[in-house]
């Protein structure tokens, strides 16, 4: 499949007046984008084409599995109305909140009022003395060491420490009394702090200075903190190995002082009485609930992202200023809300009573409280299977929340089995089935749906075309594109390799026009020639790019993807002497014909 922006025909009842693209680059940069994280979302700019092209100024957007709202600030900015739900806690307090735009100059000052209010209260918790100049200054990360046990001598061994005398070589690491190897697998006795970063008058740049002890102690007198249950019956619980690290509740996750600035912090902004306003600093709040905690891992060339999609803390992690994470966020919801107010112009589309004309409920896809034939475009990113678990994952920002996610609403495929109710494939395909279904009752005639789709999983893809088909729907085959939401890494680019899908298909349906017909095997041979031809005819290819070209092509041809895994295609690509070019993360070949 080529990056060319092709020049599809849209079929005569669709509204579409633009050629759709046949691939979307875009990236996850933009305002909107960083103004909060949230699980595969996706970014407004690959939205906004689908919503022209099927839709016009006026007309109501619906997306049944609505995450963080992308589909609703997309409709915001193009002029159309938006009805969005999910069974997600955490989905809803971020959709409404990029939607809820207020004054800059008050969200800022609100923000530095609540900050300071929060620091009175706990105290200068980030206030260390200067190495270089004994100067009091402002701490601005600190990096921890996991203490582990030589497997040789049970002694501690400080894992820093032993990496940095291994001159930063992991397999080198050594116990320093005893010489046995040691590593990350080895058991964590507890943690200490190695590294400050600060800020000093004495120097223009950040200091790097060992660890020493903060000048004034958190004060957590009369503060309250949520601390939820991570229990056995939580996937990431298995996954994660909570219970051999001691990881059993959300509050574990962070450092005390951490614990105690943002819970001031959380006092404050409680104490703000305008609700809107109220609203959007707890939206800048959740934001940084992340990167506040333990799961921010380090590197010793930059800081990496924190663990998104696990419970995975690192033997060296970071501790950062809570006070800057949250300016840095209150300036990041200003320029999301700026972006938003330049881009639509005078096209937003406003309720009397409630601003613009984006509404969110909590509400399970599959039993939407719309009237029939009330939407006139749906735009959907379902759950993609067993990808991810969303509820274990945002339970650390509902916990600060006060409401939390029922599990067991979640269309989610469970990987191992925790001793609570299963949620199975085929509860996961009945929840798509009754969504489609839905989406085909409430769509206008002539209406179109596009559904936002990846995993390298055949037997997925099958699942999605089984119930694509039970609720009376087909793909338009001229409408299936590539999204590629960029990769911040060239992992994350050559993943294919190890098997993870870094692409997703876009999928455009119309109401079937008869009885879809069976879906058919691929022909002996075709799944091995056409990958073969994709390479020949570009040289441009990822293994998640060839595999979603693969999809398509059988999408489009009515094939059985049960058998079609990421894995045969980069099986294809060792056999043909195929490897991965580690700077352009692009198939290269190895060997000459």
């Amino acid at each position: 499949m080529t990056t060319e922006m092709l020049a599809v025909p849209v079929d005569a009842s669709a509204s579409a007046t633009d050629a759709l693209p046949s691939m979307l680059r875009v990236t996850r940069s933009d305002p909107v984008y960083m103004a909060h994280a949230y699980l595969t979302k996706v970014p407004v700019a690959a939205i906004i084409p689908f919503i022209e092209a099927f839709t016009e100024p006026g007309h109501v957007v619906l997306d049944p599995f609505a995450g963080s709202g992308m589909t609703g600030v997309a409709s915001l900015v193009t002029g159309r109305r938006a009805r969005l739900f999910d069974v997600s806690v955490l989905g809803r307090h971020i959709g409404v909140n990029y939607v809820s735009l207020v004054d800059a100059g008050e969200l800022h000052e609100r923000g530095e009022a609540v900050a300071r209010q929060a620091q009175e209260r706990v105290g200068d918790v980030y206030a260390v003395a200067c190495a270089a100049c004994g100067a009091r200054a402002q701490l601005a990360k600190t990096v921890w060491s996991s203490v582990i046990e030589c497997g040789g001598c049970r002694g501690p061994v400080n894992y820093y420490r032993a990496l940095e005398d291994a001159a930063w070589r992991r397999e080198y690491m050594t116990c320093p009394h005893c010489g046995t190897a040691v590593g990350s697998r080895d058991p964590r006795l507890r943690e200490e702090p190695v590294l400050d970063s600060i800020r000093c008058e004495c120097s223009p740049t950040q200091i790097e200075q060992r660890w020493s002890a903060p000048l004034h102690a958190s004060d957590a007198e009369g503060l309250r903190w949520p601390d939820a249950a991570i229990d056995e019956t939580r996937q990431m619980y298995a996954a994660s190995a909570l219970g051999r690290h001691g990881l059993t509740s959300t509050a574990a996750f962070y450092s005390h002082r951490n614990v105690c600035a943002l819970a001031a912090l959380r006092s404050a902004i409680d104490g703000v009485g305008e609700p809107q306003m109220r609203s959007k600093l707890l939206f800048s709040f959740t934001a940084i609930l992340t990167r506040a905690s333990k799961r921010y891992q380090w590197s010793r060339r930059r800081p990496l992202n924190a663990a998104n999609t696990n419970y995975y803390v690192a033997p060296v992690f970071y501790e950062w200023n809570v006070f800057d994470l949250f300016a840095r966020k209150v300036q990041a919801a200003t320029r999301s809300d700026e972006w938003i107010k330049r881009t639509r112009g005078a096209a937003a589309v406003y309720d009397s009573a409630c601003g613009p004309d984006v509404r969110y409920e909590i509400a399970s896809a599959d039993r939407l409280p719309l009237p029939d034939d009330s939407v006139d475009y749906v735009f959907t990113d379902p759950p993609f299977g067993s990808n991810i678990f969303y509820s274990d994952m945002n339970l650390f920002q509902e916990a600060w929340l006060d409401d939390t996610t029922d599990p067991a609403t979640e269309a989610v495929v469970d990987r191992t089995d925790t001793g609570g109710p299963r949620r199975t494939a085929q509860r996961y395909e009945a929840i798509l089935t009754g969504a489609f279904k839905e989406c085909r009752r409430v769509l206008k005639p002539g209406g179109r749906m596009t559904v936002l789709f990846g995993n390298s999983s055949g037997a997925m893809w099958q699942l999605l075309q089984r119930s694509i088909a039970a609720a009376g729907l087909e793909v338009i085959p001229e409408l299936i594109a590539v999204l590629d939401k960029g990769q911040r890494s060239v992992k994350g680019l050559a993943s294919g390799f190890e098997n993870v899908a870094t692409l997703d298909l876009m999928l455009t349906l119309r109401p079937a026009s008869c009885l879809s017909e069976a879906l058919q095997p691929p022909p002996d041979g075709a799944v091995g020639s056409l990958v073969d031809s994709l390479l020949a005819n570009d040289s441009a290819n990822s293994p998640s790019g060839l595999y979603v070209a693969l999809l398509g092509h059988g999408i489009a041809n009515q094939w059985d993807l049960s058998r079609i895994d990421l894995r045969q295609v980069t099986e294809r690509l060792r056999d043909a002497e195929f490897t991965i070019d580690q700077r352009s993360a692009l198939v290269v070949r190895t060997a000459e014909d």
